[in-house]
């Protein structure tokens, strides 16, 4: 942890720098000028929900071993050896216990919180839709309809008792963040891997993309004054999918070995998505609306690995079987007899469709020290070492 500490010093340093001209912040949260944190997506900010979404009855791979070995020994509902993205970035504005949405009681409330209404696997588009295309999703995901539903009854829970709901609702939602992407482009990578093709998964990006900027706009329209929401990661780097896609023409890898013709997917869905918001920045000139491309994250990352030591374990699963990427769909992480890499700090995905907690710590790195928004935030407190849900 010594050079991760040592990086994070110099990360406050500029941090400081950065935010040295700043506003009064809220008297409960001693960071930013907001006392909530609500985010919609998938398994880089689900801390929990997707092992709440179904009956105790029935398995999610996440709640067994391996997961969670690194950290904090035992699984803790998060998709990784340890923590995912959140974990480390959600510190930075003030939260360092985001909460997922399934785990709160039904009469809970509070004057401030980070709820996370993530789960992994979700897709933007409706599972119902998805299925009348052919395309499988996992019983425990929540699309990203479901996940406004959840955050509306949050709201209810919330303001229920109040004199006027309406007021306390918009009042919450006004002194709030609001985040939202689902950042593995889950729609995208089933339709590509389950064997639809680029021509196929193309006419589905202009529908992702109106359905996200209908959910940004709604919550907007409920009060919201502060978003970011977040673009695609480039899913043509992994293991799942180059195992479901792979070819021996040699033309159809990057550089790095990702599927140029998948990220070319993940690429146009994203500039529509930014293209979206830039217009709607001008309809609604009111909220601090914010675009964050998560894919050069995780670009850099990639790069930075390809040019060390375990450049040869880039694009393989820490945990799987089988094939160049050590990867079968068939034989998932934590099945009997899929083995564990010795040390996941040694690669970048755990699973082959998640990253480990080392790569979120490093992704989460590279896109605080960038082009982020400050919302008016102060200098913030450190990583948490571990989370606990």
């Amino acid at each position: 942890m010594s050079n991760k500490n040592t990086n994070f010093e110099a990360l406050f340093f500029s941090f400081f720098l950065f935010f040295s001209s700043i506003s009064i912040v809220s008297s409960k949260n001693p960071v930013c000028p907001f006392d909530y944190a609500f985010h919609f997506g998938d398994a880089v900010t689900d801390v929990g929900n997707s092992v709440l979404v179904l009956p105790p009855e029935i398995p999610v791979p996440a709640q067994f071993p391996p997961y969670g070995v690194t950290d904090p020994g035992k699984p803790n509902g998060r998709w990784s050896d340890g923590l995912v993205d959140f974990d480390f970035s959600a510190p930075f504005m003030g939260f360092p216990n985001p909460l997922p949405y399934l785990s709160l009681s039904p009469n809970h409330t509070s004057d401030g919180e980070a709820v996370m209404f993530s789960t992994a696997g979700a897709t933007e588009l409706d599972r119902s839709f998805l299925a009348g295309l052919g395309i499988k999703v996992p019983a425990w995901s929540a699309s990203s309809g479901k996940q406004m539903k959840w955050f509306k009854k949050y709201l209810h829970t919330q303001c229920s008792k109040h004199e006027d709901p309406l007021a306390c609702r918009t009042a919450i939602i006004k002194n709030s963040l609001a985040m939202l992407g689902v950042i593995e482009a889950n729609d995208l990578g089933y339709a590509l891997s389950q064997g639809k093709s680029i021509e196929e998964a193309l006419k589905l990006v202009p529908l992702i993309v109106k359905s996200e900027v209908a959910m940004a706009r709604e919550i907007i329209e409920m009060g919201a004054i502060r978003m970011v929401v977040v673009g695609s990661s480039p899913i043509g780097c992994f293991p799942y999918m180059l195992t479901a896609r792979a070819t021996d023409d040699p033309t159809a890898y990057d550089d790095l070995g990702c599927l140029k013709d998948v990220n070319d997917v993940i690429t146009l869905k994203n500039d529509l998505l930014q293209e979206e918001i830039e217009k709607m920045k001008k309809e609604f000139p009111h909220v601090d609306l914010n675009y964050s491309q998560f894919s050069a994250g995780v670009l850099q990352y990639l790069r930075e690995i390809s040019q060390g030591p375990h450049k040869d374990t880039m694009l393989k699963s820490c945990c799987g079987i089988g094939g160049k990427y050590n990867y079968d769909a068939k034989r998932f992480c934590g099945s009997e007899g899929v083995p564990v890499c010795s040390n996941p700090n040694d690669y970048v995905f755990w699973d082959g469709l998640h990253v480990t907690h080392h790569a979120g710590y490093r992704i989460a790195e590279i896109l605080l020290s960038g082009d982020i928004p400050t919302f008016n935030c102060t200098l913030p407190p450190p990583p948490p070492a571990t989370a606990t849900i």
